[in-house]
């Protein structure tokens, strides 16, 4: 698969809804517990520019094809917490920069300690980094994706419908570029490969879970997963993970559900563990007694995250 960044970057726009009455909101109001989910949404899709600000202190900053498609998908991000925004505003539900601004205060010292450490990881871990930075995306899009395209089936509204699916549509490319440019970059590297799976292991939750409180992810995961169908749609993206070089196994989203209580005990988790590796030569006994392994050394760096 592969994706011309220079006709992303030609055609990437703001997303339009000026011909859209949202009035219609007034007569036809979503329910208290979509309210709950969207402003959960806006926040994250506003928080964008954060995670850019993180991701440019790393190796992905000297990639131009990298660089270049973060620039129109923050632009376009930015668009869609701006509609969401007014969806909210509409129902009375307040919005705008001091909502912004109490948001990223309400995260503290790791906010601004966080570019740092990831800075320094990601540079110590050298330019495979960016094979997990595409993954990661790639997972964190074919979330957003099913969680707008789950909520148009779980709240029965025309409106907010039509607003989700002009979003899904731009998100649908970035799921273009993170997938061709995650697979690209693990195909064939088993380094690359170990570090992604192992970043992904410890450290992904589902999208939002890092600024949003506990109770407002377990309300999201429980308004758009839960159930039967919702169940389905997660492990959908379980198997789309699966399908990326060395990551097969590992059921991101439905250990999640199981985390935040939606199910009780997620399949296959017997399973999560990395198939066997190939037998390599032992480590000295210096270096075991000194925690030197590379398999120490990329936990230890990891852990500064948590």
């Amino acid at each position: 698969m592969t994706f011309d960044v220079a006709t992303y970057a030609a055609t990437a726009q703001a997303l339009r809804w000026d011909d859209l009455d949202l009035d219609e909101f007034r007569s036809a109001p979503l329910s208290p517990d979509a309210l709950r989910c969207l402003r959960y949404m806006s926040d994250v899709e506003t928080h964008t520019v954060c995670y850019l600000r993180d991701l440019l202190v790393t190796p992905s900053h000297t990639d131009p094809e990298v660089t270049t498609f973060l620039t129109m998908w923050n632009w376009e991000e930015y668009w869609h917490g701006e509609v969401l925004d007014d969806v909210l505003a509409v129902h009375g539900v307040p919005t705008g920069p001091e909502h912004t601004r109490a948001l990223r205060k309400r995260l503290g010292w790791q906010d601004r300690i966080s570019p740092i450490v990831q800075s320094v990881i990601a540079n110590v871990l050298g330019a495979d980094f960016v094979a997990t930075h595409m993954t990661w995306g790639a997972i964190n899009e074919w979330c957003t994706h099913a969680g707008y395209s789950r909520f148009i089936e779980v709240e029965d509204s025309p409106m907010l419908t039509e607003i989700l699916r002009r979003i899904a549509k731009q998100e649908t490319r970035h799921i273009s570029f993170y997938n061709s440019q995650a697979r690209a970059r693990l195909e064939n590297n088993p380094r690359a490969q170990r570090i992604t799976r192992f970043a992904l292991k410890h450290k992904w939750g589902i999208v939002g879970s890092g600024v949003m409180p506990a109770g407002d992810v377990r309300h999201l995961l429980t308004y758009l997963f839960g159930g039967a169908d919702g169940l389905v749609q997660a492990r959908k993206i379980d198997t789309k993970i699966d399908t990326l070089p060395g990551l097969r196994g590992l059921h991101l989203v439905e250990r999640e559900l199981h985390r935040y209580g939606i199910i009780e005990h997620p399949s296959g988790l017997s399973t999560a563990e990395p198939s066997p590796r190939p037998h390599r030569r032992p480590h000295s006994a210096a270096a075991r007694a000194n925690g030197l392994t590379k398999s120490n050394r990329l936990r230890r760096l990891f852990t500064l995250l948590r």
